[in-house]
């Protein structure tokens, strides 16, 4: 039986604004149902890069493959129907519109495919997030920092992606509920999807990761299981603070 394929593969990956190169020949592998992550510093181009992949941003040289597939010309609504979804850091919620109405439209396009199990998917989500079916027909904007990011991720299941790529989950929230979303991102793991993590919060995201990549002005720095990286002296150094083995 031949070796399983990842589910994303990022070769090379260069991503400039004018004259500036925001990301320089990067490279990252997802293999299926692993969390990887990548840390840095601000401005290091993490969030270019989760851009770049969902097909947000065309000015790229590259090769972006996704279940074996080069991505170049596709559409972000393809990347969504083939099995690949983003959280941005802004979460994106439509703030007028209630936790339930919400979560269906993170099962629009499955549903355009001719998919009828959006009800069965948000009963799965409202498992994983028991605050969001207390919630479910509250208003987005009404809902604090926390539950926005749950009901931001709960929308991205509704999708059922094969890849999950989450930019700054715990941005802004309470160490408690930081905590929370962090357990949760561990669980999805048990579900199969996989998960791209991109997170300045170093040290939760190589608890619950695999694999980790530190991203440095626009280059990866390091690379290694996430085990390895947080006992590496240059990251404990770096991101995790004094006493950071501990």
């Amino acid at each position: 039986m031949g070796a399983v394929e990842p589910i994303l593969v990022v070769e090379d990956l260069c991503v400039g604004y004018g004259k500036v190169e925001a990301l320089h020949h990067v490279g990252i592998v997802v293999e299926p149902g692993q969390i990887v992550t990548v840390i840095g510093p601000n401005g290091a181009g993490k969030t270019t890069m989760l851009a770049t992949v969902m097909g947000l941003l065309s000015r790229s040289r590259g090769t972006v493959r996704f279940l074996g597939e080069n991505l170049k010309d596709y559409a972000v609504e393809e990347m969504v129907a083939r099995g690949m979804n983003l959280v941005p850091e802004s979460r994106a919620l439509f703030g007028e519109m209630s936790v339930e109405e919400n979560l269906q439209l993170g099962a629009f396009m499955r549903h355009r495919l001719g998919h009828r199990d959006h009800l069965e998917t948000m009963a799965w989500v409202f498992e994983i997030f028991p605050r969001l079916k207390e919630r479910r027909d509250q208003l987005a904007f009404t809902l604090s920092g926390g539950e926005r990011q749950m009901l931001a991720v709960g929308r991205a299941l509704m999708a059922k992606p094969k890849l999950l790529m989450l930019d700054e989950p715990s941005l802004g929230l309470a160490p408690l509920i930081v905590r929370e979303i962090f357990r949760v991102i561990a669980d999805l793991k048990q579900t199969g999807v996989a998960i791209l993590l991109v997170e300045q919060n170093a040290r939760a995201a190589l608890q619950v990761a695999d694999y980790g990549y530190v991203l440095e002005t626009g280059e990866v720095s390091l690379a290694g299981p996430a085990r390895e990286l947080i006992d590496d002296p240059r990251v404990i150094e770096s991101y995790l603070g004094l006493g950071g083995k501990h």
